[in-house]
């Protein structure tokens, strides 16, 4: 056999779906985590200094966001794993790969394997579209501040009056704060000047960048999910073709 014909034979042995599936989840997974560490340790930070001003007001927000910052590194850690397992799987299912190795009838194993990649991978699509949608919670919020600041930019020019000052944000209509935290609201000039500062930008910044990677994760899990699907039905297609 020839080095080209060599070179084919591997490059045909690739599962392409299956590497594409797990690039998409390393990403997804490397920005939600990366950037939703960040960005919680960043919203601690911004709402002790602008909308809570004792401590007793974000004791809640504080623990949610340090076990959650924990929750990230045990994420990170079981994608890795799941990532590998996933590339694994469709090097052992690659049809190129059955042609190498001889035709053979798929195996209770086999099929067993694919099924539990089928249940743990829709298990966790369902579950990461519940986390796409509470990532979009925050960037809602920050998308409304800096629509909030940019109308009271504009009533600062345009009007005689204070009109500016009914312009407010409440983060605690959100969930991050009780209803009970002082003062949980700014309003006016004192918004506008709040989507001034750095802070406002990074954990804004950090966020869509953790909203993105859960997308991207999402996506990958559908990715996969169809391709354990097409899996096995092409497995069952060729057992039924076998016995015509």
């Amino acid at each position: 056999m020839s080095c080209y014909d060599c070179c084919i034979r591997c490059l045909g042995a690739v599962p392409y779906t299956s590497l594409l599936a797990t690039l998409l989840c390393y990403t997804g997974v490397a920005l939600f985590c990366g950037g939703g560490h960040e960005a919680l340790t960043h919203t601690r930070t911004f709402v002790e200094l602008y909308f809570a001003r004792d401590v007793q007001d974000f004791i809640v927000l504080a623990d949610f966001i340090k076990y959650f910052q924990y929750v990230i590194y045990g994420l990170a850690s079981f994608f890795f794993l799941y990532g590998l397992l996933l590339l694994a799987e469709g090097f052992y299912t690659t049809s190129a790969v059955k042609q190498t190795f001889g035709e053979f009838r798929s195996t209770k194993f086999g099929r067993c394997l694919s099924l539990t990649f089928i249940i743990l991978t829709y298990v966790l699509a369902v579950i990461w579209l519940v986390v796409f949608g509470f990532t979009a919670i925050p960037v809602l919020f920050f998308i409304n501040m800096e629509s909030s600041c940019h109308k009271v930019n504009i009533l600062s020019e345009t009007t005689l009056f204070n009109q500016q000052a009914r312009v407010c944000m409440d983060a605690r209509m959100y969930g991050f704060l009780p209803w009970n935290a002082v003062p949980g609201i700014v309003c006016g000039n004192t918004l506008a000047s709040i989507c001034k500062t750095p802070e406002f930008y990074v954990t804004y910044d950090l966020y869509i960048c953790a909203f993105a990677g859960a997308g991207i994760t999402l996506l990958a899990l559908v990715s996969g999910l169809m391709f354990y699907i097409c899996e096995v039905i092409y497995i069952y297609c060729r057992r039924f073709c076998a016995r015509l």
